[in-house]
Parts: C-alpha cells; sequence; structure tokens
C-alpha cells in the first residue's frame, strides 16, 4: 500500500508506491497524491506478473536506481577526477528524485520530463541540458553492459521536449597584454607554468600530469597526455616546443631533481606531483591588477593569438587538440607543421623582455 513520504520526520505532502519482489522491496518516485501512488502498484504489479502469468519478475524490471547508478560511477572512474565528479552529483540528484529501490523500467520520458524540469527551475536552463546529456550516456551504457536493463527507448534522449533556454556565460579571454602584465609578475616555477600553458595551448591538469620524460629536448617536443577522450582513456599528442618554451623548460630542468615537472612548492607534499592549485593564476591576477582569468582562459587565448596571426583554423585545431574537430587526415601533417606557427605566441614575451631591459 502507499506510503507518505517523509523528510526529518514530517510528511512533505507526498506519496510514493510500494512493492515486494522476491522480498526486495521496491518503490515508485514520489507522487503528489495516494490515488496515483495506487495506480503505480497496479501497474508494478501487472507488469511483474506478467497480467496473470508467472509473478516471477521478468529481468528487466530488477534494475533499480541505485543499481545503476553505481555500477555506471564504477564504471566512470576512468574519467578525469573532474568529469566524474560531475557524473557523481547527477547520480546523486536523479537518486534523490525518484528514490534507490525505484525501477528502472518505471522511469518514463513523462517522468524525465518532470526531472529535468526541476533542475531547470532550481538550477538553470543549462544545468538541466547538461543533467541530461549525462544521464541519456548513463542510459545508454546500461543498455549496452548492465544486465537486466529495460530495453526500451532512453527517456533522456535529446528531444525537443528535453531541451531547454539556455544562456551560459561567456568565458573570459584576457586580453593578450593583460596576460603578459601577468607573467611579469610571476616567478619561479608560476613563471614557467604560465609560459607552457600559453605556449602549448594545454590543459591544466596535463600539465599537473606532466613528467620530464614527456619532455623530448632532443626533438624540441612535449607530450600532453589527456582524458579528454570519448571512452575516458589517456591519449598522448606531440606538441612541438617554441624556442622561448625550450629555454625556459631546460633551465627549469636543470633546477628539477623529481619525475614531475610541475610540483608542490611547500606544505607536507613539498616536491611532490601538484593535484590541485587554488588561486592561479588569480592570485597573480590581483598583483597585476587586471581583471582575474582561470586557466582554461589561458588556453583560449593561445588559440585566439594564434587566429589573430592568421594560422589556418585546422592548424589551430590541431595544437589544441579537439579531436572531435580535427579536419580529415588529409589536413592533418604532424607536429612538425605546427612549429612555425607557434612562434607567434613568443611576441608578448619578446615586448615584456623589452620593459624589464629599460626597468633595469
Amino acid at each position: 500500500m502507499p506510503h507518505k513520504f517523509k523528510r526529518n520526520g514530517k510528511w512533505t505532502g507526498q506519496w510514493h508506491g510500494q512493492v515486494k519482489v522476491q522480498g526486495r522491496r521496491i518503490r515508485s518516485p514520489l507522487m503528489d497524491n495516494k490515488e496515483d501512488a495506487q495506480a503505480w502498484e497496479v501497474d508494478m504489479r501487472r507488469h511483474l506478473a506478467g497480467q496473470g502469468a508467472d509473478p516471477t519478475p521478468q529481468p528487466t524490471a530488477m534494475v533499480s536506481v541505485i543499481e545503476w547508478a553505481n555500477r555506471y560511477l564504477d564504471y566512470s572512474q576512468r574519467y578525469a577526477p573532474k568529469t566524474y565528479s560531475e557524473k557523481k552529483n547527477v547520480m546523486k540528484r536523479l537518486v534523490k528524485a525518484f528514490g534507490k529501490e525505484t525501477l528502472m523500467v518505471s522511469i518514463t520520458p513523462a517522468k524525465a520530463l518532470e526531472h529535468l524540469q526541476g533542475q531547470y527551475q532550481q538550477r538553470s536552463g543549462y544545468a538541466a541540458n547538461k543533467e541530461r546529456k549525462n544521464l541519456s550516456a548513463a542510459w545508454e551504457w546500461g543498455l549496452e553492459f548492465l544486465d537486466g536493463f529495460p530495453d526500451g527507448k532512453n527517456p533522456f534522449k535529446k528531444r525537443k521536449a528535453l531541451t531547454f533556454p539556455a544562456s551560459k556565460n561567456p568565458r573570459y579571454v584576457p586580453p593578450e597584454s593583460d596576460f603578459w602584465r601577468v607573467v611579469g609578475k610571476a616567478e619561479g616555477q608560476d613563471k614557467v607554468l604560465l609560459l607552457t600553458l600559453i605556449f602549448t595551448g594545454a590543459r591544466i591538469g596535463e600539465l599537473f600530469r606532466l613528467r620530464w620524460s614527456d619532455v623530448d629536448f632532443i626533438e624540441r617536443r612535449v607530450s600532453l597526455n589527456t582524458k579528454k577522450r570519448e571512452n575516458g582513456s589517456m591519449e598522448a599528442d606531440w606538441i612541438p616546443m617554441t624556442d622561448a618554451l625550450f629555454d625556459v623548460l631546460l633551465e627549469h630542468r636543470q633546477n628539477s631533481t623529481g619525475e614531475w615537472v610541475f610540483v608542490q612548492q611547500e606544505g607536507r607534499n613539498k616536491g611532490r606531483q601538484i593535484k590541485e592549485y587554488r588561486g592561479f593564476p588569480k592570485e597573480l591576477c590581483k598583483k597585476a591588477e587586471v581583471k582575474p582569468f582561470d586557466n582554461h582562459g589561458i588556453r583560449h587565448l593561445t588559440a585566439s593569438v594564434l587566429a589573430r596571426n592568421s594560422v589556418p583554423q585546422v592548424v589551430i585545431k590541431n595544437i589544441l587538440r579537439h579531436k572531435s574537430l580535427r579536419m580529415s587526415d588529409r589536413y592533418v601533417h604532424g607536429p612538425e607543421d605546427m612549429r612555425p606557427y607557434l612562434g607567434v605566441l613568443e611576441g608578448g614575451l619578446s615586448n615584456l623582455e623589452v620593459q624589464h631591459e629599460v626597468q633595469q
């Protein structure tokens, strides 16, 4: 029979249906009235009994929301920490909305819309669309890899009704002059990190994973490892070093003793691999008295500087390693075709050196 749904000991005004399957208690999504919860129980019993046939539940009815969530999150550990954290939060919200023991077969397109509509109202259209994208991917994974998963249509699959109006705040990309002012205030490893970001277009996490074995001083190139791939596997790409980056990294190497290029500078983990670097480079932005920008803004700046200097779009895509955006293989000729174009990024550094000489 239906039960009142309580939170912190108080009835919320909602109900959930409940049926037992082989000793397990299966609950419905939250309902606004008792009659709907009763109707769900009748429909679920009819479904499980095969309308009067053997009451043993079919395999498709046995997967619960919590089982799906846990199995998918186990699989998702292969992705980058930020991606995994995002998926984990998506699943937490889903479990909270539908209930742990709710059967997957009871999640209909109507229920999917109700859940996403709630995200739209509570958070934003952008958040709701991102939620749908993650849940759709999780559902497709369940269809292929989870025994007993419902074999019907994906209720979270992109369709007009599940797409919400959204306005994502554009990422702030600093003026090139502001970036070089920040470089002028940076010292030691911070300066090396900033220059490596601008000269390679790397993601900050890729530089935190950078080992000296990934830096080829003979061929003057750097191997950047990324998990930004469809299956989350690590993949390496060689990026040529500019002359300035070669000099900076060579000097940094002479002062380094460990395997990691960038390490913790203080605290109990001093000398160990950097996992995160809070406040970088925004604290330096304050010193330079410029509008704060983040690490990924530097990656966008790299692309902007290249584009302003008439670097072909295919070369920019290759430098940024956006695999899904690359042109066909006949347009991609390897790292050496990037080298002459990367030199345009050094213009700001030359200006900075001139200013430094004048100040002296």
